[in-house]
């Protein structure tokens, strides 16, 4: 089995920047496919705008090879999860899993914390779902595209 560290990602270094970014752009087509619409800001960020972004990152990497991010604003109450994200090639094998325990055991484990997916979205439903979230009540930021809320509350 592939063995993935769990490391912060420096989206001032430009490769890691420029693989975060292509990793995000795959990972939200399928997502886009998934819940059937294409208006996903990210999948339209460049790669400055995602770079100014005032979140933190994490990454999966073997062998320097980023498979996998996840990216949160600690400065709100809650803490927000802003993207997660497996580069296709590396789907299927825990990923986003692994980098949401490591966010919520390691780095955040006293914090409340929520996140919103596509409602369509049935492997990160799933996913929140499995690791404790709460889902909270749904909502259409825009006609055609309804989000799930979840929420984990831990104080």
């Amino acid at each position: 089995m592939t063995e993935f560290q769990i490391r912060a990602l420096d989206m001032a270094d430009e490769q890691t920047a420029v693989t975060t970014h292509r990793i995000g752009r795959s990972a939200y087509a399928i997502e886009a496919e998934l819940i059937a619409f294409d208006g996903i800001p990210a999948l339209r960020e460049t790669l400055e705008e995602m770079r100014a972004q005032p979140l933190n990152w994490l990454g999966a990497v073997h062998e320097n090879t980023l498979a996998a991010f996840i990216a949160w604003r600690e400065d709100t109450d809650p803490v927000e999860i802003d993207r997660l994200c497996v580069d296709p090639e590396f789907f299927r094998r825990g990923l986003a899993a692994r980098l949401l325990t490591h966010l919520l055991d390691e780095i955040v484990p006293d914090r409340d914390i929520v996140v919103t997916t596509g409602a369509a979205n049935h492997p990160a439903v799933t996913l929140y779902k499995r690791l404790g979230f709460t889902r909270g009540k749904d909502f259409q930021p825009v006609p055609g595209l309804t989000m799930a809320y979840f929420e984990m509350r831990r104080r």
